[in-house]
């Protein structure tokens, strides 16, 4: 049986070891413990993680800043793609997001990341090419 519940920083290691596998281009020194346990404290109850026999097989970072929704790191353990986690771990991410009053969500996705390309496209999110994102 597969569980959703949120995300805590006692998830951290086990969530950045499979971080490892699954995100391991996109994680920077903001994917550090300090910085992750900052941003689950601002935004409370938003990220999850799915968990399997005391496992966690996926997760997903979830946030606003107070006007606009933003999804982070989703990822399922490649063994445990398929199973529509990835389609419950977003789906309870945006549902999170928008019981805090936010109706609009991002995601960033790398441009070569098909599959990403099309799971975020099957859930509706719309591709943008009309604004460029800019990171310092």
């Amino acid at each position: 049986m597969i569980t959703i519940r949120p995300m805590t920083i006692e998830d951290y290691d086990e969530v950045f070891a499979m971080w490892q596998i699954t995100s391991k281009r996109a994680l920077s020194s903001a994917d550090e413990r300090e910085q992750i346990a900052r941003y689950l404290e601002r935004n409370k109850g938003l990220s999850q993680v799915a968990v399997s026999d005391g496992k966690i097989i996926g997760t997903v970072l979830a946030g606003h800043d107070g006007r606009r929704g933003f999804i982070h790191h989703m990822a399922v353990l490649p063994e445990y793609r398929r199973r529509h986690i990835g389609h419950a771990l977003a789906e309870k991410a945006i549902e999170n997001i928008r019981a805090e009053g936010i109706e609009k969500t991002h995601i960033f996705c790398y441009r070569d990341n098909e599959a990403g390309q099309k799971f975020w496209s099957d859930l509706g999110f719309v591709r943008r090419d009309d604004i460029f994102d800019f990171s310092l």
